[in-house]
């Protein structure tokens, strides 16, 4: 990763990350599998009612939730570009956060509406035709798993992409059930194994969710992100020359992908204030190239730093981006 700039961080907190290549990528790859998911969530629930197998509908349900999951993913992902204002300093970086909640809200009413109509039909089996319902399932394995590949190509830390993979990815573990379901009906006339299957379908639906949930919820509460060590982070910056402690370091996340950073530093008795920072300045240089944190507020502390003008001792002086 090469070093950001002060100047290029200002420019990407200011005015937003609408134009970036990332954000392009991630917008197509939502569209791609939108479309597709769509033009099949048809067919499947045709199948479903063709064939009278619930587990087609299960999935076929689990497949509506996706397309609407996609439509958040795509509106949270055009807010979180918005550029920065009076009102909104960070801009709506944390619209992915919300449009992840609501993706796993979606998965857990999709979830309790499968375990429903799997309860009555555990008990009184009906006839489903195997067969088609094979077919079918295979059909919709297929387009879970293209779908789930092109937004995981794109995704990154994102959690809105996140969100929207998980749910290709529990689709398309319940096309397998399902496919496995169509085996059981046409080998052995087991029909009691499509209300089963659905069962183990929202069984994972609910885990996706609640995964999905605590993810997001981590993010809410400011959580240190799960891919960075405060520790080395803080070794790092009293490694700095110049520098001779660190204290009240935080590290969260504004957004999934967008770590930020504070701290305090506390500089060597002979430096200047300028000198101080400077120091600064380049700590967040390499803070942005070694952990990938472009955005650090970083306060120095000087015993006695006087300034190059008057002379005057200062006890400490902020260094901000």
């Amino acid at each position: 990763m090469r070093t950001v700039t002060p100047d290029e961080s200002h420019t990407a907190d200011d005015a937003g990350t609408a134009g970036t290549a990332p954000h392009r990528r991630r917008r197509r790859a939502l569209w791609i599998a939108l479309a597709a998911n769509a033009v099949f969530m048809v067919a499947e629930v045709a199948g479903g009612l063709a064939f009278d197998s619930l587990a087609l509908l299960a999935d076929a349900a689990h497949m509506l939730s996706d397309v609407a999951a996609l439509g958040v993913a795509l509106v949270a992902q055009q807010l979180a570009t918005r550029p920065a204002s009076v009102r909104h300093s960070f801009g709506l970086r944390r619209a992915e956060v919300l449009g992840a909640q609501l993706n796993a809200v979606l998965l857990l009413v999709a979830a309790g509406w499968i375990l429903i109509e799997a309860a009555d039909r555990v008990g009184s089996p009906r006839s489903v035709e195997g067969a088609g319902m094979l077919v079918v399932a295979t059909l919709g394995l297929a387009v879970n798993l293209g779908s789930a590949w092109v937004i995981h190509q794109s995704a990154g830390r994102d959690l809105n992409m996140r969100g929207a993979f998980l749910h290709m990815v529990v689709d398309a573990a319940g096309s397998v059930g399902a496919v496995a379901a169509g085996v059981a009906v046409v080998g052995w006339g087991a029909d009691v194994i499509d209300p089963i299957v659905s069962i183990a379908i929202a069984a994972l639906v609910v885990w996706a969710a609640l995964h999905l949930l605590l993810e997001a919820a981590h993010v809410v509460l400011e959580g240190t992100p799960r891919h960075l060590d405060p520790e080395a982070i803080e070794r790092a910056i009293a490694d700095s020359p110049g520098v001779e402690a660190v204290h009240h370091l935080h590290v969260w996340n504004i957004a999934s992908d967008f770590p930020a950073l504070s701290a305090h530093m506390v500089m060597e008795d002979d430096m200047t204030l300028h000198e101080a920072q400077e120091r600064a300045v380049a700590v967040k240089a390499d803070l942005a190239k070694r952990f990938g944190i472009a955005h650090a507020t970083l306060e120095v502390e000087c015993h006695e730093c006087p300034t190059p003008d008057t002379g005057h001792d200062l006890p400490s002086a902020s260094a901000r981006e």
